[in-house]
């Protein structure tokens, strides 16, 4: 089944691998080995999903009741992404955080289901940008899942925060992963809920295939229902990372 390219970006790619689906998407990241989050890798991760929300506007009859999909997935063998590129995001300061949280909470709320397709290390904020899937699919073999702030030095702003307890009820794993910086591997992960299967390697994009063409037909009209319910679902996490905040404990100074 041959795959067509929609867009193609220098750090990202967007394609559709099934023509009878064209619905169906895959977005490729590509910054480098550890796809690590800059300003443009962010922008162009907003062009990709801007061009999938033209898509489904301009798509009509019976191909809209397909409903459609979204999957993520890295071209590095080691990384799906190693977080933010740290020293340019602090210098840059809100003109690179604020892009990226819209982003996130973008992703989170998207009018189609979204599986990330986790092929290697998926760390900080190349975790929480596994998280504002819907469905996370991990290579079994190799790569951890971490949110590994505390061992850098970084504190959380709300934004961040929010997105890893939106998804993690759990509150001894939630600890772990945010007091503690564990890396969860591929079974410690499904098992604590930060994915849904572990798979062997050459399993990866097919099995994420397969959860995106079971819940597809959820966005059938391709219409906004599936935005607005996640949204709500999502609420407190969403409002977060739009407000803009991105200081760090900011209320403390009511203590």
């Amino acid at each position: 089944m041959s795959s067509s390219s929609l867009v193609d970006l220098p750090l990202v790619k967007l394609t559709n691998p099934d023509p009878s689906f064209p619905t169906l998407f895959v977005l490729h990241l590509n910054n480098g080995k550890e796809n690590r989050f800059t300003l443009q890798f962010v922008n162009e991760i907003t062009q990709a999903l801007d061009a999938v929300e033209r898509i489904l506007d301009d798509t009509r009859g019976d191909a809209a009741g397909q409903g459609g999909a979204l999957i993520t997935t890295s071209s590095s063998e080691k990384f799906y992404s190693n977080g933010l590129a740290i020293e340019a995001a602090m210098e840059q300061g809100d003109v690179f955080y604020i892009p990226y949280l819209k982003m996130l909470a973008r992703l989170l709320t998207f009018r189609i289901p979204t599986v990330a397709a986790i092929n290697g290390h998926a760390f900080a904020g190349g975790c929480m940008f596994a998280m504002a899937h819907d469905y996370r699919v991990m290579r079994a073999d190799r790569g951890w899942i971490a949110m590994n702030e505390v061992d850098i030095g970084i504190p959380l702003i709300p934004g961040m925060a929010a997105i890893v307890k939106c998804k993690i009820s759990n509150q001894n794993h939630l600890r772990d992963c945010l007091l503690a910086g564990h890396r969860f591997k591929a079974s410690d992960a499904v098992a604590a809920g930060f994915v849904d299967q572990a798979v062997a390697q050459d399993a990866l994009v097919p099995t994420a295939m397969e959860y995106a063409r079971r819940i597809a037909p959820k966005a059938s009209g391709l219409n906004q229902k599936l935005h607005l319910i996640k949204a709500e679902m999502y609420r407190e996490t969403v409002i977060l990372l739009l407000a803009g905040g991105t200081t760090p404990g900011g209320f403390l100074s009511k203590l």
